[in-house]
């Protein structure tokens, strides 16, 4: 009995102690933004990888995402006779949850899961340690630029997803299904309203912030070795879907 309360015990001491570590790593990263040096370059280079090379990705899951929303959802509204509530639908589920969700699930598989192999590279061929030898704030250097591109990159992204999921369900509910198209987007835009758009920026800039957080934090920290870096690799992406998830119920909730 005391063998178990003492595991449940140091397991809860563990957890805190990890989460108190995250904090103040993710807090040091956010106050690197108000002093200089600026490295403007480094964060144009995380813009593009995160950014600019995630556009084809989330274009084409964006497209797909709408067309299934429109087709199954044409399904279920012609039981009732409501098919020309299509557009509402397509428009409210891609705007307030699948749009910010899903351009933030893939981002996670491409960019964070790279992103974190490649600070657990640097930290066990001790590329980070020459980094502080040399004077210069690993943290700052490293983890800042991509926490701002994600601050940058992740509402962008969620917007083209959004659009380019409304273009995919109107050629699957209008073009195949033979909805009318008017019906479509004025139901849409009387339906979809700027509470809508601005609760699906704030979840995208959040999910922004937990992505670039979590994933730079367990590749800064990786253990040694090359399991160490993919064990840091799986637990970044499975933990930044968990709080995706998680978060998106939540910040749903109160918006």
């Amino acid at each position: 009995m005391f063998t178990v309360v003492r595991s449940c015990g140091r397991i809860a001491l563990q957890t805190l102690r990890e989460a108190g570590r995250m904090g103040l790593f993710l807090t040091t990263a956010l106050l690197s933004f108000v002093f200089p040096p600026f490295y403007v370059t480094q964060t144009i280079r995380r813009l593009d990888f995160i950014g600019t090379r995630s556009l084809l990705l989330i274009i084409f899951t964006g497209a797909f995402t709408g067309m299934v929303v429109a087709l199954q959802g044409h399904v279920a509204l012609r039981r009732f006779g409501g098919e020309e509530l299509l557009g509402p639908g397509v428009g409210l589920i891609l705007t307030r949850e699948l749009g910010p969700v899903l351009s933030a699930l893939m981002i996670t598989g491409r960019a964070g899961s790279a992103l974190t192999a490649e600070l657990g590279i640097m930290r066990i061929t001790e590329q980070i340690d020459a980094l502080e030898v040399m004077a210069i704030n690993p943290v700052k250097y490293l983890v800042s630029p991509i926490l701002l591109a994600s601050l940058l990159t992740f509402p962008l992204l969620n917007a083209i997803f959004v659009v380019v999921g409304i273009y995919g369900g109107y050629l699957v509910g209008v073009q195949l299904l033979g909805v009318s198209a008017g019906a479509y987007f004025t139901q849409m835009s009387n339906a979809v309203t700027s509470d809508d758009l601005w609760t699906s920026f704030y979840k995208a800039l959040s999910f922004g912030v937990i992505v670039s957080w979590v994933c730079c934090y367990k590749g800064f920290f990786a253990d040694r070795g090359a399991e160490g870096v993919s064990r840091a690799t799986t637990q970044a992406v499975v933990m930044c879907s968990v709080l995706i998830l998680v978060w998106d119920y939540f910040l749903g909730s109160i918006l």
